[in-house]
């Protein structure tokens, strides 16, 4: 309290907030990859590489049929020595000159087989075929699409379902992979309503259904989201009970300086060390990144504002958990700034990075609009995210959307 005649003590203003890129940069080098899993490729989906993909096997791992027909050696015409069909073993061992062998697609072609000659291109006449091919037509090698021992996908490659598909064709049937981080999601907010249209001075939370599949599209494992009323302890507590079972924690709503913006006391009772103070950036300035003492998990704190949220998970949480996921981060995606018709670029900030969202037309971004703070809009229905730095660019970074 302050007596009368006093001169109260001056407030310390905050430190200045790192450039976007400095934070970002922060929050990818807050954790390192977590536990590597043997896992069997039906559970592998999402997950990072721990150990390079190689051919345990060549493709195609003999040489087959690339068309249904003829395999043929010499010049024609054939004697048609038999038939052979995907699976089975052909006829013969060896195709002499002079004779052919009735083949599917997929099907192993025998030693002396210099081409197949397609149905379409073929006049057969009893035992006997014609026409005219290119000798390697239509024969695929073995090995000639990956040799055995080539390594076909990095460390830290996500498992989409093309790759979980190669990784079988290429003989596996369980691969080493990084555990998904379990990420706690906490929203506070006294004003907020979980369902319907909400009455008059309360809001409908947005934050709540969009962090779950925000956490999953960065490779990790959304626990439930907790519900907690504006207060220091209730937060505290949230924080503490989260630490116990979390690789890393989200905040969303109690991140900036106000009177019911309580996570940066509740970090200070907790003793936690903050990595990221605030960023330079529209929206989502005031955001952070601490982590709890012995060995706790690294906690980001988001704005209340939904497109705010949304920017900061962009920032901070995403690549803090493609991190602790093990996965490598694409490289970077740019592009020209474009206006719509009838519209004008969005002006570049002196200090601070702005984060638009644009649709793709081509080589350029197209800024969608709708973006302010409170608003989703312009992030539904964009593709990307385009970085516009402080000054403007020709061309600014975007970043993939979840779809």
């Amino acid at each position: 309290m302050t007596t009368l005649g006093t001169t109260p003590p001056p407030r310390t203003a905050p430190a200045a907030a790192p450039g976007w890129p400095e934070a970002r940069a922060a929050a990818a080098a807050a954790a390192g990859p977590l536990a590597v899993r043997d896992t069997p490729l039906r559970r592998a989906h999402g997950r990072a590489l721990a150990e390079p993909l190689t051919a345990r096997a060549p493709l195609p791992a003999f040489d087959t049929a690339a068309m249904d027909g003829y395999a043929v050696a010499g010049p024609g015409p054939w004697t048609v020595a038999g038939r052979v069909l995907a699976g089975q073993e052909p006829p013969v061992a060896r195709l002499a000159a002079g004779r052919a062998l009735e083949v599917a697609t997929g099907a192993r072609v025998p030693e002396g087989a210099e081409a197949v000659l397609p149905y379409e291109d073929a006049l057969r006449t009893g035992p006997s075929v014609a026409g005219a091919v290119r000798p390697g037509r239509h024969v695929r090698r073995r090995g000639e699409e990956c040799p055995a021992g080539a390594e076909v996908l990095p460390p830290g490659a996500v498992l989409t379902p093309a790759a979980l598909g190669l990784a079988a064709s290429l003989g596996y049937d369980r691969v080493a992979v990084h555990r998904r981080p379990r990420v706690a999601l906490l929203v506070t907010g006294d004003e907020l309503v979980r369902r319907g249209i909400p009455p008059a001075g309360r809001v409908r939370d947005a934050v709540g259904p969009l962090l779950p599949s925000v956490v999953a599209w960065a490779g990790g494992a959304p626990q439930p989201v907790t519900y907690l009323p504006d207060g220091r302890p209730p937060l505290t507590a949230a924080l503490t009970r989260a630490a116990a079972g979390a690789d890393a924690v989200a905040v969303c709503g109690a991140s900036s300086r106000g009177p019911a913006d309580h996570l940066r006391p509740a970090l200070a009772d907790l003793g936690a060390d903050v990595l990221v103070d605030g960023v330079a950036c529209r929206p989502g300035h005031p955001q952070l990144l601490a982590r709890l003492p012995g060995g706790g998990p690294p906690v980001v704190g988001l704005p209340g504002n939904p497109y705010a949220a949304f920017a900061a998970c962009l920032t901070l949480l995403v690549p803090l958990l493609e991190r602790l996921a093990g996965r490598t981060p694409p490289p970077p995606w740019r592009a020209r700034l474009a206006p719509a018709a009838g519209s004008r670029l969005p002006a570049p900030h002196p200090r601070d990075t702005r984060l638009v969202p644009v649709t793709l037309d081509g080589t350029r971004a197209v800024p969608v609009g709708h973006d302010r703070p409170g608003l989703l809009w312009g992030a539904a229905a964009a593709d990307a995210v385009a970085v516009l730095p402080p000054g403007g660019a020709d061309e600014v970074e975007l970043l993939r959307l979840p779809r």
